[in-house]
């Protein structure tokens, strides 16, 4: 069998990008500060999100959005992302193909729709779980209204379809610290294993920076791409992506390619390995 070399070919078959997109594609000023971004003058800045007012939140550097620009044209960019189904529509940029949302709970097809296959999985896992991540919202609504709390807590749900009937469930529980106090938020997730039965059998717990979500097993960014792979996209494609937390090193090793900014909890625990 003889195998040819390679000879360069016009016609373009783009890749499959799969993105994260906080702290990846965009961050906030006072990360923008603490992290010292290249091509972050005023002048330059591109805003990528609002918040709840409408109001400016998140920002991309000149150069972030030249690469976001890059990425548009130049391949078919799905994002990979915590954001539940409300918050995405605060990030103003244009996605057209599939969007895995609520740390991989929820698949959009490219016209916006809800993907009905992956909605009844994820109603078959979420549904036995509520009695328990009911029990863990009544705790930490009750603990966070106290005066010294400063606990900011934020159940996520959504509308999941059995087959039958449209039932909503909470997907997982969000926990910010009003002071930033991140150590607070590390020491909660080492206590959480001690508050309900088989915790660590139903859940697990990602903390990056102010963010602590408790989440089912089933829910994961890296299953929901897997699906995706497996059953939507086209496998003679070549696939690369990026993601700046130890949560998103999961769904990435899946691809042909990946990476990271040079920011953010991935980077930061691969320097502290390397020294």
């Amino acid at each position: 069998m003889t195998i040819p070399f390679f000879k360069p070919n016009p016609d373009i078959t783009k890749p499959y990008s799969l993105m994260d997109l906080d702290d990846t594609l965009f961050q906030t000023q006072r990360k923008i500060d603490v992290w010292d971004l290249p091509t972050t003058e005023p002048e330059n800045l591109v805003c990528a999100t609002v918040n709840k007012q409408g109001e400016p939140l998140s920002f991309m550097s000149q150069r972030q959005a030249t690469f976001f620009n890059w990425l548009l044209n130049s391949t078919e960019l799905i994002i990979v992302t915590a954001r539940d189904r409300s918050e995405i529509k605060r990030v103003k940029l244009p996605f057209d193909s599939w969007q895995v949302l609520t740390h991989g709970a929820i698949i959009l097809t490219a016209d916006g729709q809800l993907l009905s296959e992956w909605q009844q999985h994820m109603y078959s896992k979420l549904a036995p779980l509520q009695d328990k991540l009911n029990q863990l919202s009544e705790m930490f609504a009750s603990h966070s209204k106290s005066e010294q709390s400063h606990l900011v807590f934020t159940p996520h749900i959504d509308s999941f379809n059995n087959g039958s009937v449209d039932k909503e469930l909470t997907i997982y529980l969000a926990i910010k610290h009003a002071q930033k106090d991140h150590q607070a938020l590390i020491d909660l997730a080492e206590k959480l294993p001690t508050l309900i039965r088989d915790f660590e059998q139903d859940f697990y717990v990602h903390v990056n920076a102010n963010n602590l979500a408790i989440l089912p097993h089933a829910v994961h960014k890296r299953h929901a791409v897997q699906f995706l792979l497996n059953n939507h996209l086209d496998r003679q494609r070549p696939s690369f992506g990026f993601g700046d937390s130890l949560a998103d090193l999961p769904f990435l090793q899946l691809l042909d390619w990946y990476g990271m900014p040079n920011h953010g909890q991935l980077h930061e625990r691969l320097s502290s390995q390397s020294c």
